[in-house]
């Protein structure tokens, strides 16, 4: 993603700007703060307007996204300039990096940031001054930010009528049986803090309510937690090979032969075809969908062809079933230092230095997340602290049907 970025530099997109000013208000004002002549035809151009487009440029940069469409609700002037292909496509390639989580349905179509940059006149021609022309779909980054972008999500999601808060009421009284997922994952075992151990000792983020009756042979009932202090779910820890294994291999930083599947050869691509043992797949019949917990530090080991496989060897085994969510723990040991960590999603200053671990957004796209039939997320998570947790359990447990 990096090297998209350095494919759209700020001087182009100001550049682009100010083409689309000089074309369509050629006399309306100049870059040196001095306003032409009212002519009566337009109103007289205010302080904003008056200022050069590389301030103006500058300005947006600043905005969240709900406050650059505002901007764009003031004049017909800035209702073009912000719907600019490029300055869009900028704020993509800033923000994505950045956004804490991503999914089967907010997911940008990354394919558009390897398109070439569109010439000058196609970039003017889109955003013509007054008119209801929309931008064609090849290029509307605009859309793909305002639909990934996770402080936008909530205004694109329809309000829950009056008789569904009832019916989620009513059902909360009823005793349902609580759902199980299945967790696994290279994150499980080559990070240095244990996100299972910290699961087991977190009553203030998730308290463990006991450990079910349910068994399943030769991998146990898992463990029981509370969501909300209302909501009980299993999970189902799945290692690749014993503890003692793990440990070394974690230690000497070595790939170790994953136990859960077993390698069927290579499709006609080349990539390798897993199945899972028998006693993995009775888990994938009866669980109700599964948490994959990724390494996302730098430097990672075992990524590759076979993580893709190894899920999709889970997912197929899970019934033929399409419906049964998969939620991708991005995980780190550790939260990043202050000095490099980002404070807010707009924050300039923080995004001058590269995020100590993967992007959600290249995570997604590196496990082949997109290609799948399932509903899927992707959540940042910090394996000491636990943050980021709660937002994928809980999207996991709305795809459950858990009236939260």
């Amino acid at each position: 993603m990096a090297g998209h970025y350095q494919q759209l530099s700020k001087s182009v997109v100001i550049r682009s700007l100010r083409q689309f000013r000089d074309r369509y208000f050629p006399n309306s004002w100049k870059d040196d703060l001095t306003p032409v002549v009212d002519t009566g035809e337009e109103p007289e151009p205010g302080f904003l307007d008056t200022l050069p487009v590389d301030i103006q440029f500058l300005i947006m940069t600043l905005l969240c996204p709900g406050d650059i469409c505002r901007l764009g609700a003031t004049s017909r002037y800035w209702r073009a300039m912000v719907r600019d292909p490029l300055l869009w496509r900028y704020f993509l390639l800033r923000d994505m990096p950045f956004w804490p989580s991503i999914d089967h349905v907010t997911m940008p179509q990354l394919e558009l940031l390897d398109a070439p940059l569109i010439n000058e006149q196609e970039s003017l021609e889109d955003r013509e001054e007054g008119g209801d022309k929309v931008m064609g779909s090849k290029f509307d980054y605009m859309s793909e930010y305002l639909k990934g972008c996770p402080s936008c999500r909530q205004q694109w999601l329809p309000s829950r009528a009056a008789y569904d808060v009832v019916t989620s009421f009513l059902q909360s009284l009823v005793a349902s049986s609580e759902p199980r997922y299945a967790m696994f994952g290279p994150g499980m075992e080559q990070l240095d803090v244990s996100i299972v151990r910290r699961l087991m000792h977190a009553p203030d983020v998730l308290p463990v309510s006991g450990t079910p009756h349910r068994q399943i042979n030769g991998i146990g009932s898992g463990i029981s937690y509370m969501f909300n202090n209302q909501h009980k779910f299993n999970i189902l820890t799945l290692y690749s090979t014993n503890r003692a294994e793990r440990e070394r291999a974690r230690v000497q930083q070595q790939s170790i032969s994953n136990k859960l599947f077993t390698c069927e050869g290579t499709d006609d691509s080349g990539s390798p075809v897993y199945s899972p043992t028998p006693q993995v797949q009775q888990v994938c019949q009866v669980v109700d969908g599964f948490i994959y917990v990724a390494n996302a530090e730098p430097g990672r080991v075992g990524v590759g062809e076979s993580e893709v496989a190894q899920i999709r060897a889970v997912l197929n085994s899970a019934g033929g079933s399409a419906s049964r969510p998969l939620l991708v723990l991005s995980c780190v040991s550790r939260e990043e230092p202050e000095a490099v960590r980002t404070t807010s999603l707009h924050a300039v200053t923080s995004r001058n230095t590269a995020r100590c671990r993967t992007p959600c957004v290249d995570m997604a796209k590196t496990l082949g997340l997109p290609q799948l039939a399932n509903p899927w997320m992707v959540q940042d998570t910090v394996a000491e602290s636990l943050s980021g947790l709660l937002d994928g359990i809980a999207w996991l447990l709305r795809c459950s049907g858990v009236k939260l």
